[in-house]
């Protein structure tokens, strides 16, 4: 029978847990006694974040005897109930009181042997021989005065804990340390119990070594004291595990040099003296198959490879979470690897669990113990879309100083929960994202995430744009809008620093213009790939320039914006012609000049008939006039609108048609006219494009000298820029202009670098070169190189 509301029980009456989970009780009661199904399912929309819940999790909040409750799942079980407003605050107020004042600590779990080593523990043979050599030859050098201290660092569930067990009963087994063996749990991230108190393990410490109970001092010093005094001359072994801080150590430390002590912790411990660091990272994919293997078992494993290859990279190689996932395949044999993995690609995070465990309480103790600003931070660092960021790109996010950010960043390495493999770059292991992507959804509003992303792709965006300005001389800037407030963005000093920081984030970058347009980010989409496209061009990564220019044509279709559809469509029209395929690229080219045609720009006019006369010039001879015609045309409009970069560029490229076309002194004449402009502007693309096509003109005119210079001119210059794709261009005329001059080892080096650039690169007619270097050699190769080498020569 339902109670009336006049019944409804007063949270404030409980003095403690038991009592507390009994007044729950008879909330359940005074609403009717709901089912724990049904209630399951009322309950599971209103955690945060909303997930699906077992009927076995309700129930067993209900249950007497428990020594914790988790607050979230208390609050959503009340408001199930029916109570909301400030009745809601005061069950979240008594929950809270109960449990701080259950949260005495208790006694401390010391022991005098060591936790039992696993039988599926498996790798970490560097690790442990690191560890191992640590401990021993610090001793067998005979001249050891210190204790040996081993501090096991990493994140959460990477297997810390596990790792020093397993040391310490190696060394034991071997004969070391066989004294004295204490071990503890210093609780740092107890989910249930704060941190033990350093002074109560010191008391069991010293029961453990023998110590009356009346004898052990009060004092925290005093006990320390005794502590390292019976500690002297003895071969011992301390295992302190999961240690939340240096100062929750310190006193623990014996003093004499025949100790080892193995602290674990997730938090870095720089700041404790004399402490060598382990930092222990994700299992490596062979250490990963292995341990799915033990505990899944062989047979099901190999049964399943993809499978398994699945599961193991949705763990994301952290022992933990295979552990707990193979864990959860044993227990159910019906399963296939196939269902498990595709159960984890579903719901990541919910799907590692077995029994009563789950990876998500380890990462949640981890996040809870961070400040406001830093759980701020990590929450949304969730939405960056790349491999790693800079401090720049988390400072956009958060919208606060990049100072600010860095200081929250070296919090975040000290809690490992970023990684830092290479200086000024952060990483997220996989599962912490998806953590962190959870929290953002849950806690921060839709309106804060978007504007959040707003201001990232802001930076990348304005960043970008201006890096490109100093890696392309000459190029038209953009009329960008300001960014939003709270935007960090980076600048660069000169052309080096601004072609290191693209090669740094490209494939950020990459990401971002995909997130851009999956976010309806669309200006933001066609924007960045325009940044981009010359560093992908240079660089010879012609199916990602693809890739951006396509996607780009899409995002400025949905804005209806045809200066950025005309801008995409020459990005993709590029990389078609990188990959010879120059039916498609002239097809884009000619949907680019009718969209800047349409709009008046003939700047951008000007560009695409510079890229058509490029198109035709790596075609049969026949379209080479034509490509001669379109170099002309953009000089026109060049020199209608005064720019003066782009009329000694199309003067270069006039020059290059009349040197394919057989007419070599007015491709010098024209090339000749250009280069001053080109140095006074300092653009040194163009200028290598203008050496290389004098160069290309004395060898036609027979003066190879001349082209030799002129080439190395041009290698210079291009190798100044990372242009690779240019590079393999005038090594491959280099080479050919050294064959003429007779310089047979010249020639074959230029080749052969040609050849390797190509290669790396996948080009399509690297093996041209390839045959070039195959008929040199053969024909140079011959017992006579006098006449019959000169003869040979002259039939290349």
């Amino acid at each position: 029978m339902t109670e009336t509301p006049g019944a409804l029980p007063d949270p404030d009456g409980a003095v403690d847990l038991p009592e507390f989970i009994s007044l729950l009780g008879e909330l359940r009661a005074w609403a009717g006694t709901p089912s724990y199904r049904l209630l399951a399912k009322r309950v599971g929309p209103l955690m945060r974040p909303p997930r699906e819940l077992s009927t076995m999790t309700v129930a067993d909040a209900f249950k007497a005897g428990r020594r914790r409750l988790d607050l979230d799942l208390v609050v959503a079980i009340v408001r199930a109930l029916g109570i909301d407003g400030p009745a809601l605050d005061r069950w979240r107020q008594a929950c809270i009181k109960v449990h701080a004042q259950a949260k005495t600590g208790g006694p401390v779990g010391v022991f005098g042997q060591l936790p039992t080593d696993l039988v599926t523990f498996t790798g970490r043979r560097e690790e442990l021989a690191r560890l191992i050599a640590d401990a021993t030859q610090h001793h067998e050098a005979g001249s050891a005065n210190t204790v040996v201290i081993s501090a096991v660092e990493g994140m959460a569930g990477v297997g810390k804990t596990q790792l020093a067990i397993h040391a310490a009963h190696e060394l034991v087994r071997a004969g070391h340390f066989t004294d004295v063996q204490l071990h503890v749990n210093l609780r740092g991230f107890d989910p249930e119990l704060p941190p033990a108190d350093p002074s109560a393990v010191l008391e069991a410490f010293l029961r453990q070594l023998g110590v009356p109970a009346q004898q052990i001092p009060g004092s925290r010093d005093e006990r320390a004291a005794m502590y390292r005094d019976r500690m002297r001359d003895r071969r011992a072994l301390v295992l302190l595990d999961n240690a939340a801080t240096e100062d929750q150590v310190r006193d623990l430390i014996p003093a004499g040099p025949t100790c080892l002590v193995l602290i674990t912790s997730r938090r870095s411990l720089a700041g404790l003296d004399g402490a060598a660091p382990h930092l222990i990272d994700t299992f490596t994919v062979t250490e990963a198959l292995d341990l799915l293997t033990r505990i899944a078992g062989h047979d099901r494993v190999a049964a399943e490879p993809e499978a398994a290859a699945r599961v193991i990279e949705y763990c994301d190689r952290l022992p933990l979470a295979l552990a707990l996932t193979a864990a959860r395949l044993r227990s159910r044999p019906a399963w296939s690897l196939a269902e498990l993995a595709d159960r984890m690609q579903a719901g990541r995070l919910a799907a590692i669990s077995a029994g009563g465990r789950a990876i998500r309480p380890v990462f949640d103790a981890s996040y809870q113990a961070l400040p406001d600003r830093a759980q701020q931070v990590f929450r949304l660092i969730g939405l960056h879309p790349g491999p790693d960021f800079g401090a720049a790109a988390a400072a956009a996010l958060a919208g606060i100083t990049a100072r600010e950010a860095v200081e929250v960043l070296e919090l975040l390495l000290d809690e490992h929960l970023l990684q830092q493999k290479r200086s000024g770059r952060f990483e997220l292991h996989d599962l912490l994202r998806a953590y962190a992507n959870e929290q953002v959804i849950a806690i921060d509003p839709g309106q804060e995430r978007r504007a959040a992303v707003h201001r990232m792709l802001d930076h990348y965006v304005r960043t970008a744009h201006d890096a490109a300005l100093l890696v392309e001389r000459g190029r038209e800037p953009l009329n960008l809008p300001p960014p939003q407030p709270g935007v960090c963005l980076e600048h660069f000093a000169d052309h080096e620093r601004a072609l290191a920081w693209f090669t740094t984030e490209h494939a950020v970058l990459l990401s971002a213009v995909g997130h851009a347009a999956a976010t309806g980010f669309h200006a933001h989409t066609w924007q960045l790939a325009h940044a981009l496209a010359t560093y992908l061009d240079r660089r010879g990564n012609w199916h990602d320039l693809a890739a951006v220019g396509n996607t780009a044509i899409d995002a400025a279709d949905r804005l209806a914006d045809p200066l950025g559809k005309a801008i995409a469509h020459n990005i993709v029209a590029r990389a078609h012609r990188r990959h010879g395929d120059y039916e498609a690229a002239q097809h884009h080219l000619r949907h680019a000049l009718d969209l800047f045609g349409r709009t008046g720009n003939l700047n951008g006019q000007a560009d695409s008939y510079i890229e058509l006369a490029k198109v035709k010039a790596w075609q049969s001879p026949p379209a080479l006039a034509e490509g001669l015609a379109l170099a002309r045309q953009a000089h026109a409009l060049y020199q209608s609108c005064g720019h003066r970069l782009g009329q000694a560029q199309t003067l270069t490229a006039i020059g290059w048609s009349h040197a394919r076309l057989g007419h070599p002194a007015q491709a010098l004449t024209c090339c000749r006219q250009a280069l001053p402009v080109l140095e006074e502007l300092d653009d040194r693309e163009r200028q290598a494009h203008a050496w290389d096509s004098i160069a290309y003109a004395h060898s036609h005119l027979g003066q190879h000298p001349q082209a030799v210079a002129c080439y190395r001119l041009a290698l210079d210059l291009c190798r100044d820029l990372g242009d690779r794709p240019l590079e393999a261009d005038i090594l491959n005329r280099f080479g050919d202009a050294h064959h003429a001059a007779h310089h047979p080892d010249a020639a074959h080096n230029a080749w052969q670098q040609a050849l390797d650039i190509l290669t790396e690169l996948d080009q399509p007619y690297a093996h041209q070169i390839h045959d070039k270097l195959g008929l040199h050699r053969d024909r140079w190769e011959v017992p006579n190189r006098g006449r019959a080498s000169r003869r040979h020569e002259r039939a290349f």
